[in-house]
């Protein structure tokens, strides 16, 4: 049996070497390629799967307190900025301003009568000053009739009593003079003090005018604030405000999500930062979507602190035993608009981070100082516009002026919205009030 199989042996030793050549040769060569392919592209990646979605979460809160009596929007539904998402009830706002235009129009009416008054009190002075004039001139002609005399009297032409009547005339008419001259300089600090009040001004400027015309708007606004918009396009979510429900100022009542601009906030560990730099290209997968939709962005800024640095209730390693764990950095990463609009992205979700760390001529904090604001809204700029025109015209129509139509929204109607403009085309208008 022994001298039978030794020759097998010696038959299969040959085959078996060369498998194991043949697997050994291709270990090799998987090293080597894998070897080239890190030394070219692999150690140029850093990945993370600690990466989720950002975006801008704006809380839509009342900026007066009211009781609410329609909602014009629901949780997943898609709004235009300027568009009625809760209205609150404007009757003690109506009925306030309705008192600020009366007091407005009523104020108006008495800086005319200030200007008017001007115009009197020149008029008294200058009669004053004509009364004073012909007192002077009588006063002239009787002290000459008292010169003419007194030679007379020493010859006996004129009587002693004759003489004294004349000088009694002369006295009269010096305290008539005397008179006269106060009158004009009580006339004078009459006009002096009414041009106090009106010098270097109009009646649009007068500060009594601007006070109440304060008022007003403010009023107006506050009419106008009863009513919440959007201020930008986005999705509601988190609605939680209720028909009938009192809201304070500042409540929170539902959130509004601008998913056309997300981006991806990627938690880095501390010890994969070294090779990142601001501009260097991303490709990222979403869970949502799997692998076979890929997005690309860039990173656009690394964060200043770690995670745990801005917690809560952030680490407090000097106390106690200490365990050492590995920090991350979040570092915001921007999608590009056109991707994220073919393939929905949502606030939170998880995404697989790769970039590609080849270029380092990028920096790794930003020294660019912003000149554009972040985000910006226009939504509420035709509500103070609107007050203004509301005030002019009530200002034009106690001057006795034709009131200019302005193309502004009616009280309680928001500009751009369609459903408010609608819900208040039935409503009369508030008119300017005319103080008769």
């Amino acid at each position: 049996m022994s001298e039978s199989a030794t020759p097998n042996n010696q038959a299969s030793n040959p085959a078996r070497r060369r498998g194991l050549t043949l697997i050994a040769a291709a270990v090799a060569l998987a090293a080597i390629g894998w070897g080239g392919w890190h030394w070219a592209n692999g150690r140029h990646v850093e990945t993370t799967d600690n990466a989720y979605v950002a975006g801008n979460v704006v809380q839509i809160t009342p900026q007066i307190g009211g009781t609410v009596v329609s909602i014009g929007a629901d949780d997943t539904d898609y709004v235009k900025a300027g568009q009625l998402l809760v209205k609150l009830d404007p009757a003690d706002a109506r009925v306030a301003l309705e008192q600020a235009e009366a007091q407005l129009a009523q104020t108006v009416r008495e800086v005319r009568t200030l200007f008017a008054n001007n115009s009197t009190l020149k008029a008294q002075v200058s009669l004053r000053s004509a009364d004073l004039a012909r007192a002077q001139a009588d006063a002239a002609r009787l002290q000459d009739d008292v010169a003419r005399r007194a030679p007379l009297m020493a010859s006996g032409a004129v009587g002693k009593e004759e003489f004294q009547h004349a000088n009694a005339q002369v006295t009269s008419a010096k305290s008539t003079v005397a008179a006269a001259q106060a009158a004009v300089v009580a006339a004078q600090e009459q006009l002096a003090a009414s041009q106090t009040q009106t010098e270097g001004t109009s009646i649009e400027q007068h500060p009594n005018v601007q006070r109440a015309s304060a008022r007003v708007r403010e009023a107006y606004l506050a009419v106008q604030r009863a009513q919440l918009v959007a201020p930008l396009d986005g999705h509601v979510a988190k609605r939680g405000v209720q028909v009938g429900q009192r809201v304070q100022a500042g409540a929170p009542l539902m959130t509004l999500v601008a998913l056309n601009d997300l981006w991806v906030d990627a938690n880095f560990k501390e010890s994969q930062l070294q090779n990142l730099r601001i501009g260097q290209p991303a490709e990222l997968v979403a869970d949502v979507y799997g692998t076979k939709v890929v997005y690309h962005g860039k990173i656009a800024g690394l964060g200043a602190g770690t995670g745990a640095a801005f917690a809560l209730l952030p680490a407090q390693n000097a106390t106690g035993n200490w365990i050492k764990v590995v920090q991350r950095v979040p570092v915001r990463i921007t999608l590009d608009p056109k991707e994220v609009t073919e393939h929905a992205l949502r606030v939170g979700l998880s995404m697989d981070v790769r970039v590609d760390t080849a270029d380092q001529s990028g920096k790794t904090l930003s020294d660019t100082q912003r000149t554009t604001p972040v985000a910006a809204t226009a939504v509420f700029d035709a509500q103070f516009k609107a007050a203004d025109d509301e005030v002019a015209q009530i200002i034009a129509a106690n001057l006795g002026r034709k009131a200019v139509a302005v193309a502004s929204p009616k009280v309680g109607q928001t500009p751009g919205s369609n459903a408010v403009q609608a819900q208040n085309h039935a409503s009369a208008p508030v008119r300017s009030p005319v103080v008769q």
